[in-house]
């Protein structure tokens, strides 16, 4: 028996689950990512099913300092609500301070906290998954974030700093105890960064734990993935990030495999032309990650395979597809 598409579940009449007074119609969401998720890729995964877009991170110094490169960060259209910016940083008034013009400009639905970032330039500072070593300090953040905004205000987390220091359960709680609406648990450590297998037993703890919804995040990469963790952990959602790059038709309950050439070759059109119409010239250049994740099923020629990689030309690009979609 087929499973229902993301986009079925989201046509339904009842939310899957709500966060906070937002209502979340599906159970598939797709997961922030630094330089990855960026407007037009966000938009291609909530047309295919994602039941919600969270922005990539947000610093708060950048926003305070004006920093002008972050306003494509916050672009987003309308049909791509429910809107949850995400914010890093590792002070708790500097956060406030930042989130207090962010929600005046942008109007989100929800405020996200970043807790889980693992890059080295990132955490060397405080910030990302090095707060999971500061449960005192996650704690006033959500208590300064909650009291001052009507909107709900959630965290994604990790397993902990290191496997000698797995304190997801007390940060969970800590969460929760100072008025967060939903936690998102990637199960790994931050010292483990994507290697190795993530754990999804702890997602099963931290929810059984809470009353708010979880979200469970790490290695879903196929639909199989999607329903054994959903049975394994009894999360209210599924959080999907670098699975998605490749295959975003996997917010509609397809893998990879089952996605007609058809299909393929006409979303990489669309979501080339969204680049450009987003970055300029520089949207095919930036278009390239993609483009590598798009292809990487086909045994394409090497020579091929570069020159199509190589190329700043859109047409040159769509054109040579050709050779990937006979």
């Amino acid at each position: 028996m087929n499973q229902p598409s993301n986009r079925d579940i989201m046509n339904q009449k009842d939310p899957h689950f709500m966060i906070g007074d937002v209502p979340i119609y599906g159970d598939l969401i797709l997961a922030p990512m630094d330089g990855v998720t960026d407007m037009p890729f966000r938009g291609l995964c909530r047309r295919l099913g994602s039941a919600m877009t969270v922005t990539e991170f947000i610093n708060a110094v950048d926003i305070i300092e004006g920093n002008p490169r972050y306003n494509k960060r916050l672009a987003f259209e309308p049909y791509q609500r429910p809107l949850s910016l995400q914010i890093l940083d590792d002070q708790p008034e500097r956060m406030l301070t930042a989130a207090m013009r962010l929600v005046k400009k942008v109007k989100p639905d929800i405020i996200d906290i970043n807790i889980g970032c693992q890059s080295k330039n990132v955490t060397s500072r405080g910030a990302g998954a090095a707060l999971m070593k500061k449960p005192k300090t996650i704690a006033r953040i959500f208590h300064l974030m909650t009291r001052n905004f009507d909107i709900p205000v959630t965290g994604k987390i990790r397993l902990g700093w290191d496997k000698d220091h797995l304190n997801y359960l007390e940060v969970a709680k800590v969460i929760e105890e100072n008025g967060g609406a939903m936690v998102a648990v990637h199960g790994r450590t931050r010292q483990q960064a994507y290697r190795g297998q993530a754990e999804w037993e702890p997602i099963y703890e931290v929810k059984q734990a809470l009353s708010i919804p979880v979200i469970g995040n790490g290695d879903v990469r196929t639909v199989s993935d999607i329903r054994e963790i959903k049975e394994s952990t009894a999360c209210d959602a599924v959080m999907i990030g670098r699975a998605a790059v490749g295959n975003p038709w996997i917010f509609s309950r397809m893998d990879r495999q089952d996605v007609p050439d058809a299909m393929i070759k006409t979303t990489i059109h669309e979501h080339l032309d969204a680049m450009i119409d987003f970055y300029g010239e520089r949207g095919v250049i930036t278009f390239r990650k993609f483009l590598k994740a798009y292809l990487k099923p086909y045994d394409l020629p090497q020579e091929t395979l570069l020159a199509l990689l190589k190329s700043k030309d859109p047409d040159f690009i769509k054109g040579n597809l050709e050779a990937a979609f006979p």
